[in-house]
């Protein structure tokens, strides 16, 4: 992979982005941010960025990338409804991943890394097929967790991001690679603030 950086190549993407860009990747940071803070408001804000992002995948002929988005698009959907559920079959508060959750989250991530692999080299030209579909599994199982409310998501979504980084810019899409830096570092906020959430009720009901 090329990490040289092309400072003009850079300000050219940023002239050249356009206001639907720009309004996807405002509500996607919006998203992560609300994530962060434990928000429910997370979701409408993240569907108004994936509605986005898909009129821009589906115009730039990127169909896979845009049947990623639509898996994004019945996640939000089931992770809003999830964490209005106050059953307790719902999310309405923080939790940590049992080993049934972790058996899950692993199965999304490898069977998901086997399956876009294969359609990747089967069907596209992808140059990075391996590494592709790694970033894409691993951000699955992360969206997964964010659904159940599950303290590990964040864990599984930098495991994305951390592979995602090198890989945009590689891809000399530098305004991506520094975006998805930036949710990276969101990301590990967002684990400490979660963690902290977590231990203070744990803290509250062994005092009652």
């Amino acid at each position: 992979m090329d990490f040289t950086f092309d400072s003009g190549l850079l300000l050219e993407q940023i002239q050249n982005t356009g206001i639907l860009e720009w309004t996807a990747v405002a509500f996607g940071v919006s998203e992560v941010l609300l994530a962060k803070k434990n928000s429910i408001w997370l979701y409408p804000t993240g569907i108004i960025g994936i509605l986005c992002g898909s009129i821009l995948l589906l115009d730039s002929k990127l169909y896979a990338e845009t049947l990623l988005h639509g898996y994004y698009l019945v996640m939000s959907i089931y992770g809003w409804a999830n964490w209005k559920n106050r059953s307790q079959s719902g999310a309405s508060q923080i939790s940590k991943s049992d080993g049934r959750d972790l058996a899950i989250t692993v199965g999304i991530a490898v069977i998901g890394w086997g399956f876009l692999y294969f359609m990747l080299t089967t069907f596209t030209d992808s140059d990075v097929p391996v590494i592709d579909a790694f970033v894409s599994s691993t951000a699955w199982a992360g969206m997964w967790l964010l659904a159940k409310r599950k303290l590990e998501n964040w864990i599984w979504l930098n495991i994305s991001n951390l592979v995602a980084i090198p890989l945009l810019y590689s891809k000399q899409l530098y305004m991506f690679s520094f975006l998805t830096l930036f949710l990276f570092v969101v990301a590990i906020f967002g684990y400490l603030d979660w963690r902290k959430e977590l231990n203070k009720r744990h803290e509250a009901l062994q005092t009652v």
